[in-house]
Protein backbone atom coordinates (compact mmCIF):
# COMPACT_ATOMS: atom_id res chain seq x y z
CA UNK A 1 0.00 0.00 0.00
CA UNK A 2 2.77 2.35 1.39
CA UNK A 3 4.64 1.32 -2.46
CA UNK A 4 2.08 2.38 -4.39
CA UNK A 5 1.83 5.79 -2.56
CA UNK A 6 4.99 6.90 -2.32
CA UNK A 7 7.12 5.91 -5.72
CA UNK A 8 4.77 8.58 -7.28
CA UNK A 9 6.33 11.10 -5.09
CA UNK A 10 9.74 10.26 -4.69
CA UNK A 11 12.65 10.71 -7.30
CA UNK A 12 14.19 6.83 -6.06
CA UNK A 13 12.20 4.35 -4.30
CA UNK A 14 14.72 1.85 -2.43
CA UNK A 15 13.05 -0.98 -1.40
CA UNK A 16 14.62 -3.74 0.77
CA UNK A 17 13.15 -7.23 2.07
CA UNK A 18 14.93 -10.57 2.54
CA UNK A 19 12.70 -12.14 0.22
CA UNK A 20 13.48 -11.03 -3.61
CA UNK A 21 11.00 -8.27 -4.67
CA UNK A 22 10.56 -7.14 -8.41
CA UNK A 23 10.64 -3.82 -10.08
CA UNK A 24 7.31 -2.30 -10.84
CA UNK A 25 8.67 1.36 -12.06
CA UNK A 26 11.43 3.15 -13.53
CA UNK A 27 11.97 4.90 -10.26
CA UNK A 28 12.29 1.90 -7.78
CA UNK A 29 15.68 0.06 -6.72
CA UNK A 30 15.04 -3.33 -5.20
CA UNK A 31 17.04 -5.08 -2.46
CA UNK A 32 17.07 -8.49 -1.18
CA UNK A 33 18.52 -7.90 2.30
CA UNK A 34 18.62 -9.31 5.73
CA UNK A 35 18.06 -6.74 8.43
CA UNK A 36 20.76 -9.03 10.96
CA UNK A 37 23.26 -8.01 8.21
CA UNK A 38 24.75 -4.27 9.43
CA UNK A 39 26.89 -4.07 6.39
CA UNK A 40 24.90 -4.74 3.67
CA UNK A 41 21.77 -2.54 5.40
CA UNK A 42 24.09 0.31 5.20
CA UNK A 43 25.17 -0.88 1.28
CA UNK A 44 21.77 -0.43 0.21
CA UNK A 45 20.78 2.94 1.93
CA UNK A 46 23.68 5.04 1.04
CA UNK A 47 22.38 8.05 -0.70
CA UNK A 48 18.96 7.66 0.27
CA UNK A 49 17.29 11.12 2.23
CA UNK A 50 14.63 9.70 4.41
CA UNK A 51 13.62 5.99 5.71
CA UNK A 52 10.64 4.07 6.93
CA UNK A 53 11.52 1.14 8.55
CA UNK A 54 8.58 -1.12 8.84
CA UNK A 55 10.70 -4.52 8.74
CA UNK A 56 10.63 -7.47 11.69
CA UNK A 57 8.63 -10.04 12.82
CA UNK A 58 4.64 -8.24 13.59
CA UNK A 59 3.60 -9.97 16.27
CA UNK A 60 4.20 -12.21 19.63
CA UNK A 61 7.08 -14.73 18.82
CA UNK A 62 10.37 -15.83 21.80
CA UNK A 63 12.17 -12.74 22.86
CA UNK A 64 15.33 -14.36 21.44
CA UNK A 65 13.80 -13.95 17.86
CA UNK A 66 12.30 -10.12 18.48
CA UNK A 67 15.43 -8.74 19.94
CA UNK A 68 17.62 -10.30 16.94
CA UNK A 69 14.47 -9.10 13.88
CA UNK A 70 13.14 -6.00 15.58
CA UNK A 71 15.97 -4.62 18.06
CA UNK A 72 19.10 -5.43 16.54
CA UNK A 73 17.36 -4.79 13.08
CA UNK A 74 16.07 -1.47 13.94
CA UNK A 75 19.55 -0.04 15.37
CA UNK A 76 21.24 -1.70 12.03
CA UNK A 77 18.59 0.44 10.13
CA UNK A 78 19.59 3.55 12.52
CA UNK A 79 23.18 3.36 12.60
CA UNK A 80 23.18 3.13 8.59
CA UNK A 81 21.53 6.39 8.77
CA UNK A 82 23.82 7.59 11.00
CA UNK A 83 26.81 6.78 9.14
CA UNK A 84 25.46 7.65 5.65
CA UNK A 85 24.21 11.07 6.83
CA UNK A 86 20.22 9.96 6.71
CA UNK A 87 18.65 12.96 8.49
CA UNK A 88 14.94 10.86 8.96
CA UNK A 89 13.97 7.86 10.05
CA UNK A 90 10.40 6.68 10.53
CA UNK A 91 10.14 3.83 12.73
CA UNK A 92 7.30 1.28 12.55
CA UNK A 93 6.31 1.09 16.50
CA UNK A 94 2.86 -0.07 17.79
CA UNK A 95 -0.14 0.25 19.73
CA UNK A 96 1.05 -3.31 21.54
CA UNK A 97 3.81 -0.83 23.36
CA UNK A 98 0.81 0.29 25.94
CA UNK A 99 -2.02 -2.23 25.54
CA UNK A 100 -2.17 -2.81 29.36
CA UNK A 101 -4.23 0.58 29.86
CA UNK A 102 -7.63 0.22 30.97
CA UNK A 103 -10.24 0.22 27.57
CA UNK A 104 -11.00 3.08 29.20
CA UNK A 105 -8.48 5.61 29.24
CA UNK A 106 -7.73 7.55 26.27
CA UNK A 107 -3.99 7.04 26.33
CA UNK A 108 -1.36 9.41 25.01
CA UNK A 109 2.31 8.92 23.92
CA UNK A 110 4.10 10.52 26.91
CA UNK A 111 2.48 7.69 29.21
CA UNK A 112 4.53 5.27 30.56
CA UNK A 113 4.49 2.43 28.53
CA UNK A 114 2.65 -0.58 29.42
CA UNK A 115 3.64 -3.41 27.05
CA UNK A 116 1.49 -6.28 26.59
CA UNK A 117 3.28 -9.15 25.21
CA UNK A 118 7.43 -9.86 23.99
CA UNK A 119 6.38 -8.19 21.20
CA UNK A 120 5.19 -4.76 22.32
CA UNK A 121 8.74 -5.17 24.76
CA UNK A 122 10.38 -5.01 21.14
CA UNK A 123 8.49 -2.26 19.89
CA UNK A 124 9.23 -0.16 23.52
CA UNK A 125 12.74 -1.10 22.57
CA UNK A 126 12.54 0.38 19.16
CA UNK A 127 11.29 3.71 20.22
CA UNK A 128 14.01 3.65 22.72
CA UNK A 129 16.65 3.40 20.55
CA UNK A 130 14.61 6.27 17.97
CA UNK A 131 15.40 8.11 21.05
CA UNK A 132 18.58 7.34 21.79
CA UNK A 133 19.91 8.15 18.05
CA UNK A 134 17.78 11.34 18.17
CA UNK A 135 19.56 12.77 21.74
CA UNK A 136 22.83 11.42 20.81
CA UNK A 137 23.40 11.52 17.09
CA UNK A 138 20.97 14.09 15.90
CA UNK A 139 18.79 11.87 13.96
CA UNK A 140 15.01 13.50 13.42
CA UNK A 141 13.25 9.95 14.45
CA UNK A 142 9.51 9.60 14.19
CA UNK A 143 7.87 6.55 15.77
CA UNK A 144 4.36 5.44 14.69
CA UNK A 145 2.19 3.73 17.21
CA UNK A 146 0.36 1.63 14.34
CA UNK A 147 -3.22 0.64 15.21
CA UNK A 148 -5.06 -2.50 13.47
CA UNK A 149 -4.25 -2.07 9.64
CA UNK A 150 -7.66 -3.21 7.84
CA UNK A 151 -9.24 -2.77 4.96
CA UNK A 152 -12.01 -2.69 6.87
CA UNK A 153 -12.41 -2.94 10.25
CA UNK A 154 -14.36 -6.61 11.26
CA UNK A 155 -14.37 -6.84 15.10
CA UNK A 156 -15.58 -5.06 17.85
CA UNK A 157 -12.15 -3.96 18.99
CA UNK A 158 -11.50 -2.21 15.59
CA UNK A 159 -13.83 0.19 16.51
CA UNK A 160 -11.43 1.92 18.92
CA UNK A 161 -8.16 0.64 16.97
CA UNK A 162 -8.62 0.41 13.10
CA UNK A 163 -5.85 2.23 10.77
CA UNK A 164 -7.30 2.09 7.52
CA UNK A 165 -5.42 2.24 4.69
CA UNK A 166 -5.78 6.04 3.30
CA UNK A 167 -5.30 7.02 6.71
CA UNK A 168 -2.12 4.87 7.15
CA UNK A 169 -0.57 6.23 4.21
CA UNK A 170 -1.19 9.56 4.71
CA UNK A 171 0.51 9.19 8.77
CA UNK A 172 3.33 7.62 7.16
CA UNK A 173 3.82 10.88 4.36
CA UNK A 174 3.28 13.21 7.22
CA UNK A 175 5.99 11.38 9.02
CA UNK A 176 8.74 11.06 6.32
CA UNK A 177 7.77 14.87 5.41
CA UNK A 178 7.77 16.50 8.64
CA UNK A 179 10.13 19.58 9.34
CA UNK A 180 13.62 18.09 10.30
CA UNK A 181 13.01 20.45 13.28
CA UNK A 182 11.15 17.64 14.96
CA UNK A 183 14.13 16.10 16.48
CA UNK A 184 11.99 13.31 18.00
CA UNK A 185 7.88 12.41 18.23
CA UNK A 186 5.80 9.34 18.81
CA UNK A 187 2.66 9.33 17.80
CA UNK A 188 -0.75 7.04 17.43
CA UNK A 189 -1.40 6.00 13.81
CA UNK A 190 -4.82 5.38 14.06
CA UNK A 191 -7.84 6.37 12.35
CA UNK A 192 -10.22 8.88 13.81
CA UNK A 193 -11.95 6.60 15.36
CA UNK A 194 -15.31 7.74 17.70
CA UNK A 195 -14.24 4.77 20.04
CA UNK A 196 -10.55 5.24 19.71
CA UNK A 197 -8.78 4.36 23.06
CA UNK A 198 -5.18 7.00 22.09
CA UNK A 199 -4.61 10.65 21.33
CA UNK A 200 -4.70 11.78 18.05
CA UNK A 201 -1.36 13.76 17.30
CA UNK A 202 -1.24 17.64 17.56
CA UNK A 203 -0.01 19.43 14.75
CA UNK A 204 3.66 20.19 17.10
CA UNK A 205 3.55 16.23 16.52
CA UNK A 206 2.18 15.05 13.45
CA UNK A 207 0.62 17.63 10.64
CA UNK A 208 -2.24 15.02 9.96
CA UNK A 209 -6.08 14.55 10.94
CA UNK A 210 -7.47 10.98 9.77
CA UNK A 211 -10.08 11.17 7.06
CA UNK A 212 -11.39 7.67 8.25
CA UNK A 213 -13.84 6.49 11.39
CA UNK A 214 -14.43 3.13 11.88
CA UNK A 215 -18.04 4.24 13.68
CA UNK A 216 -19.17 4.33 10.16
CA UNK A 217 -19.15 0.30 9.63
CA UNK A 218 -20.35 -0.78 12.93
CA UNK A 219 -23.58 -2.09 11.64
CA UNK A 220 -21.70 -4.68 10.07
CA UNK A 221 -19.78 -6.00 13.00
CA UNK A 222 -21.15 -7.86 15.67
CA UNK A 223 -21.81 -7.30 19.40
CA UNK A 224 -20.63 -3.89 18.86
CA UNK A 225 -23.03 -2.62 21.61
CA UNK A 226 -22.37 -5.57 24.30
CA UNK A 227 -20.62 -3.05 27.45
CA UNK A 228 -17.24 -2.80 28.13
CA UNK A 229 -15.65 -3.65 31.11
CA UNK A 230 -13.90 -0.25 32.23
CA UNK A 231 -11.04 -2.52 33.82
CA UNK A 232 -10.34 -4.31 30.74
CA UNK A 233 -7.00 -4.02 28.66
CA UNK A 234 -6.56 -2.12 25.63
CA UNK A 235 -5.06 -5.09 24.00
CA UNK A 236 -7.80 -7.13 24.30
CA UNK A 237 -6.96 -11.19 23.84
CA UNK A 238 -2.78 -9.89 22.90
CA UNK A 239 -3.65 -9.36 26.68
CA UNK A 240 -4.44 -12.73 27.93
CA UNK A 241 -1.32 -14.78 29.51
CA UNK A 242 -1.82 -17.57 26.90
CA UNK A 243 -1.01 -15.57 23.98
CA UNK A 244 2.65 -15.18 25.68
CA UNK A 245 2.96 -18.42 27.60
CA UNK A 246 2.92 -20.29 24.37
CA UNK A 247 6.21 -18.78 23.28
CA UNK A 248 8.23 -19.52 26.52
CA UNK A 249 9.62 -22.77 27.70
CA UNK A 250 7.41 -25.08 29.28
Amino acid sequence: MVRQALRSEAARLILLDRVPLHQETENEEVHTVDLRDAAAVESVLAGAGRVLHLGGIPDEAPLPDLLEANVLGTHHVLEAARRTGIERVVLASSNRVTGFYPATHLTGPQEPVRPDGLYGVSKAAVEALGRLYADKFGLSVVCLRIGSFEQLPTEPRHLATWLSPRDAVGYIRAALTAPLSTRFATAYAVSGNTRRFWELPGPAELAYTPADNAELHATAIPATDSPIDPAAPQAGPYALPEFTLKHLRP
